[in-house]
């Protein structure tokens, strides 16, 4: 009886050919491309038979001189025959190299990831018409900030050495820095995002990117005019609930990533005060009138060198601190740091609390209750920005859902902690 796992050799060759298929399939729907489907399953069959041949004679030739012929031939071929539209064909040249490579790994034992490129790879040749439209609606400031958020997370953190430093152990190079990669990357996502979306899709999307960028920038930007337009209060209102909301979102990501068995009572407390939150959003949301064009927050890349230098090192003090004042004074000294810290940035806070927590420096209760009081700090440091900027009008429809997530919050310390 034939049974493929006794084979393989058969598996590889069969997953090499799925490969170019899936590859080929895409490059056929071109009519004027000059390989298809056939060319990527022969391809993708070679790479593996040339990888087979290779490691059966014991030469490290043959796979090599394969891949130098293939690329020969096509780049002579695409010469002799260029398309129609001027397209000089390199991409399709280099996805046939792709090709190629993937089949050879498949032999060498590395089919799942092969077959993870070669969606990836076909991710990217179908989506070039997005992509071009996403490159082209990215300003010199974005491409900007992408290169530093690369320097950030490709080249610095790599070489900054993970061992503990200073007072209590409490300062890590590489996990402070993997902290800054951490915010500018959920900062830049939604601050990209932002640009692409605009303000086509409303007060729902612009609160979402707008909290995913600086929540206390939008609410400050959006109070600001809704003071000067009495026209934009019920907007303004719906922005900076969502906003704000989206801080509870960007918190429990934050634990599930950097402290998974923290994350379902810390997700107790922070979806109480979603869910009380989000019944006043969506009421406000029913009331919500067209408003025409809705402002856009002014706030800058949060992947600037100063921007992230200037959380790294805000983190590292109050990491000091919280180590410092929990010796001193036990629990309330990392309290009072939440209090503090909490009133213009609740993630310096968080971040710290939760390495202490994975240091086994503090339990769970304490953990989740610096980081709710943090949150509180900064909803009440936001309440008194909306009701300075924005007036008494925009308060009177903004606090009570501000009012209404911190209620969420301390409900779920009372019943959860």
């Amino acid at each position: 009886m034939f049974e493929p796992a006794a084979y393989p050799e058969v598996q590889a060759v069969a997953v090499s050919l799925g490969i170019g298929l899936l590859i080929g399939l895409e490059r056929e729907r071109k009519p004027e491309a000059k390989a298809g489907l056939r060319t990527f399953a022969l391809t993708a069959l070679l790479g593996c038979l040339a990888a087979m041949l290779d490691q059966k004679s014991g030469g490290h030739w043959l796979l090599p001189a394969g891949l130098l012929m293939m690329t020969t031939m096509l780049i002579v071929a695409f010469a002799r025959d260029p398309q129609d539209d001027g397209d000089p064909g390199t991409t399709s040249i280099v996805a046939l190299m792709v090709c190629y490579g993937l089949g050879a790994l498949v032999w060498h034992g590395g089919a799942t990831l092969a077959v993870m490129l070669a969606i990836t790879t076909t991710v990217l040749l179908y989506f070039k018409g997005e992509l071009q439209l996403l490159t082209r609606s990215l300003t010199h400031k974005d491409l900007i900030s992408i290169l530093q958020f690369g320097v950030l997370s490709l080249v610095v953190l790599p070489i900054l050495p993970d061992q503990d430093y200073g007072p209590y152990a409490a300062l890590n190079p590489h996990q402070l820095w993997w902290m800054v990669v951490l915010i500018s990357g959920l900062s830049l996502a939604g601050y990209a995002a932002l640009r692409i979306v605009g303000n086509r899709h409303g007060a729902p999307l612009l609160g979402f990117f707008g909290g995913l960028v600086s929540s206390t920038a939008t609410t400050m930007v959006f109070a600001r005019n809704a003071r000067e337009n009495a026209e934009l209060t019920t907007t303004a209102t719906l922005v900076i609930l969502i906003a704000n909301l989206v801080v509870t979102v960007r918190l429990g990501i934050v634990a599930s990533v950097l402290a998974p068995s923290l994350f379902l009572p810390l997700a107790s407390v922070l979806g109480l005060g979603l869910f009380f939150g989000l019944i006043v959003a969506l009421y406000r949301w029913r009331t919500l009138t067209e408003a025409g064009d809705l402002p856009m927050p002014d706030v800058k890349n949060p992947t600037e060198i100063r921007a992230a230098l200037s959380f790294g090192l805000l983190y590292g003090i109050v990491l000091l601190l919280a180590a410092w004042l929990q010796d001193v004074a036990g629990r309330q000294g990392l309290y009072l740091v939440a209090l503090a810290s909490g009133l213009t940035d609740v993630d310096a806070i968080t971040l710290s609390t939760l390495r202490l927590y994975n240091q086994q420096t503090l339990t769970a209760s304490p953990a989740i209750i610096a980081i709710g009081l943090a949150a509180l700090s900064n909803l009440a440091f936001k309440s008194g920005l909306i009701l300075a900027i924005g007036g008494p009008a925009l308060a009177r429809q903004v606090l009570p859902g501000l009012a209404a997530i911190g209620v969420g919050f301390i409900s779920g310390i009372v019943l959860f902690v």
